[in-house]
């Protein structure tokens, strides 16, 4: 029988590199089609199935001092769960222009509630009238 130059474990562990590279694929692919839905702040009307994961994008500026909060009144905590939120820098610090928030939320049970963002410096009462403020406002239906 002639000797090829590769051994039989060799051969085992190129299938098995080979078939885990080809799940950790499918992983990324299926991720990406069942990632949550992403709404901008001119998608004023979202509408999701309860269980759903969705986020809201806005342009943000860490450098201007401004935040983005969940803003009174807060959305129903029985339709709607606040899950966090993150930044995403596409800009050369210290501008950080192309940087956005991405606040996420989870729908909880069907019904209708609002959301309403404010973009403020200090955030406490009265935040909505300090100088550069800026609000966003989205029904959100959980069906």
């Amino acid at each position: 029988m002639a000797n090829s130059g590769i051994s039989r474990g060799s051969r085992t562990l190129v299938i098995a590199v080979a078939i885990a590279t080809l799940l950790i694929a499918l992983y990324s692919v299926f991720s990406q089609l069942s990632a949550p839905k992403v709404y901008d702040a001119d998608d004023t009307e979202i509408t999701v199935s309860a269980g759903d994961r969705f986020s809201v994008k806005v342009a943000d500026d860490p450098a201007d001092g401004y935040r983005w909060i969940i803003a009174e009144p807060r959305p129903d905590p029985s339709l709607l769960k606040a899950v966090g939120e993150r930044v995403v820098t596409a800009g050369r610090p210290p501008t950080g222009s192309g940087t956005a928030r991405y606040l996420s939320f989870e729908a909880v049970r069907p019904g209708r509630t609002d959301l309403r963002l404010l973009r403020c410096r200090r955030c406490g009462t009265g935040a909505a009238d300090e100088r550069g403020a800026r609000s966003l406002n989205f029904r959100v239906t959980v069906g």
